[in-house]
C-alpha cells in the first residue's frame, strides 16, 4: 500500500490552490468526470456509468492518501456497482420482463432501505474505529452506506436513488470540510442542487412511463 501511495504521490502536485489549500491535479479531474456522470444520469444516458468507473478509481486514490477508509472502499465497491449498473441500463428488465424504465420503489421497499441503511451506518462505523486510524469513522460511514444503497436504486432506474443522494451530498459536505478537501466540498454542494434536479426529473419521467403502462 505504501508503494503504492507514493507511486501516485505526483498526482497530488497542487493545480491551484482555494484560500489557504491547494486543491490538486488528482481531484481536479476527478471532480470533472464526476459532475459529467452525473449530467450523464440526469439524461438516462449509459455513458454515465462508465465515467462513473474513471472517477471512482481517482477518488479511491485520494481518499487513501487522506486516510478516509470508507469512502475510500466505497469506490471499489462503486467501480464493481457501476459495471453492474451499466449492464442493468442496457441490458436489464423490469419484473414482468419489460425493458427497464424510470420507475418508484413500492412503500414497503422504501422502508426497507431505510432501515438497512440505518443499521448498517454503526456497524460500520464501529469497524472503521477499530480496524483504521480514521479520525471520522462515523462521518465517514454514514455516506459510504448510503452512497451504496443509492447507486444500486440508480442502477435499477429507481427514482428514490435521487433524495437518498441529496442525503449523501449534504453528509459528504461536512465530511470532506472537515478533511480540508474544499473542492470536493464545492463539488458535493453541485451535487447535492443536480440530485434534487435530478429527483425532480426522474419523478416526470415515472409518471410519464406510468401513464403509458
Amino acid at each position: 500500500m505504501n508503494n503504492f501511495l507514493a507511486a501516485t504521490a505526483p498526482w497530488l502536485a497542487p493545480a491551484f490552490t482555494v484560500g489557504a489549500s491547494a486543491v490538486s491535479w488528482l481531484e481536479l479531474v476527478a471532480l470533472l468526470l464526476a459532475v459529467w456522470m452525473v449530467l450523464c444520469n440526469l439524461r438516462v444516458n449509459p455513458l454515465g456509468w462508465p465515467l462513473a468507473m474513471a472517477s471512482s478509481a481517482l477518488y479511491g486514490v485520494l481518499f487513501l492518501h487522506s486516510k478516509l477508509y470508507g469512502e475510500a472502499g466505497l469506490q471499489g465497491l462503486f467501480i464493481a456497482l457501476a459495471a453492474w449498473g451499466w449492464w442493468q441500463w442496457l441490458r436489464g428488465t423490469g419484473d414482468a420482463g419489460q425493458p427497464l424504465v424510470v420507475h418508484w420503489l413500492a412503500k414497503r421497499q422504501r422502508l426497507q432501505v431505510l432501515l438497512l441503511t440505518l443499521v448498517a451506518w454503526p456497524l460500520l462505523g464501529l469497524l472503521l474505529h477499530h480496524l483504521t486510524d480514521s479520525d471520522v469513522p462515523y462521518l465517514d460511514a454514514l455516506p459510504t452506506v448510503g452512497s451504496i444503497a443509492a447507486q444500486l436504486l440508480l442502477a435499477r432506474k429507481q427514482v428514490e436513488n435521487w433524495p437518498v443522494w441529496v442525503g449523501v451530498n449534504v453528509v459528504s459536505v461536512a465530511l470532506f470540510a472537515v478533511k480540508g478537501l474544499w473542492l470536493t466540498v464545492l463539488l458535493y454542494l453541485v451535487f447535492a442542487v443536480l440530485a434534487g434536479i435530478g429527483w425532480r426529473t426522474w419523478s416526470k419521467l415515472a409518471r410519464g412511463a406510468h401513464a403509458h403502462g
